[in-house]
C-alpha cells in the first residue's frame, strides 16, 4: 500500500518569552497550533489561519531565513524547518505529515488566549516540566516541541 502524506503547517507562537501549547486530545501530547494546508493556501496562509482558529491570536510569521525582495514572482517565507511526522489515525490510518514549522508572534496586544492553551516558558521547556492537564494529571511536552519552542523563544528574543 502506498504511503499517504499530508502537508501541514505549525506555529511556535512566542509572547513574553513563552510559547503557546495545548493538550491535543487526539494525539495525546502538548502541541503548538497548526494543521492541514487547505487547497489553494500557501503554508504561511495556513499557519496564520490555524493560529487564529485555535488560539484567537492574530499573528505574523517571523522570517527565519533569507527573504528575496523581488517584484515577481511572489515570495512566501520559508519555514524554520520541515519535519516528517508519523500519524497513527484510527480513522484515516497510518500516514505522514510533512510539517512546515514557523516561528510567529502576535501583531496585536495579547489580552488572553483561548481556553485550553498555556503560555509555556523557556525554563519549563528546558527543564522538561510536566504541564497540568484539565483532569489534574501531568505530562511533559514531547522533545521536538521543547527543542523548537526554546529555539523560537531564543530567535524572537534576538529579533
Amino acid at each position: 500500500m502506498e504511503l499517504v502524506r499530508h502537508f501541514t503547517a505549525t506555529a511556535f507562537v512566542v509572547h513574553d518569552g513563552s510559547v503557546a501549547l495545548h493538550w491535543h486530545q487526539k494525539v495525546k501530547a502538548w502541541l503548538p497550533p497548526g494543521g492541514h494546508i487547505e487547497p489553494n493556501e500557501d503554508p504561511v496562509q495556513a499557519v496564520l489561519r490555524e493560529i487564529l482558529e485555535e488560539t484567537a491570536l492574530k499573528c505574523e510569521v517571523v522570517p527565519t531565513g533569507e527573504t528575496l525582495n523581488l517584484e515577481y514572482p511572489t515570495h512566501v517565507d520559508a519555514p524554520y524547518t520541515i519535519m516528517i511526522e508519523d500519524i497513527h489515525d484510527p480513522v484515516q490510518g497510518f500516514h505522514h505529515h510533512i510539517d512546515m514549522i514557523y516561528f510567529c508572534r502576535p501583531v496585536v496586544p495579547v489580552k488572553g488566549i483561548s481556553d485550553g492553551w498555556l503560555w509555556v516558558t523557556k525554563h519549563q521547556l528546558l527543564n522538561n516540566n510536566a504541564l497540568t492537564l484539565t483532569d489534574g494529571s501531568k505530562k511533559s511536552p514531547p522533545e521536538d516541541v521543547r527543542t523548537l519552542g526554546v529555539r523560537a523563544i531564543d530567535f524572537l528574543s534576538d529579533s
